[in-house]
């Protein structure tokens, strides 16, 4: 991940959960901490015992990252993000969770085309062929 890091120190999360807001889906849970000053978003995945076991919790942590490294720069900067995976995700495929994980992003507006347009919904633009 180019512009961010794990969010790793338990006291971190705690002060996320805390003063955090979330946004959630059948599949994740977003919690997200603006913090002023820094350029650089720390990014924390949690998935619980409830989930599976470590193979599956281990798979789940992987998805979770690697769509967030594929649309890391579509994120606005200076975040803390906890990624919550629920146990209905035992069973989904890495697009599931990325269409979760981006879905969680545009409601929660921290990605950069809400910061742009100020939040809301994609202009439909007229093709014109020649």
């Amino acid at each position: 991940m180019i512009f961010s890091e794990s969010l790793k120190k338990t006291k971190d999360f705690s002060i996320v959960y805390q003063r955090g807001r979330s946004w959630a889906n059948r599949t994740l849970v977003l919690y997200v901490l603006r913090r002023k000053g820094s350029e650089r978003n720390r990014v924390g995945i949690s998935v619980s015992k409830k989930v599976g076991n470590s193979v599956v919790r281990h798979h789940l942590t992987r998805l979770v990252r690697e769509s967030y490294r594929l649309h890391e720069t579509e994120f606005v900067k200076g975040l803390d993000l906890i990624v919550l995976v629920r146990p209905g995700a035992k069973e989904s495929d890495f697009f599931t969770v990325e269409r979760a994980l981006l879905s969680l992003a545009r409601r929660a507006e921290i990605t950069e085309y809400n910061a742009e347009k100020g939040g809301g919904h994609e202009e439909i633009h007229d093709v014109v062929h020649p």
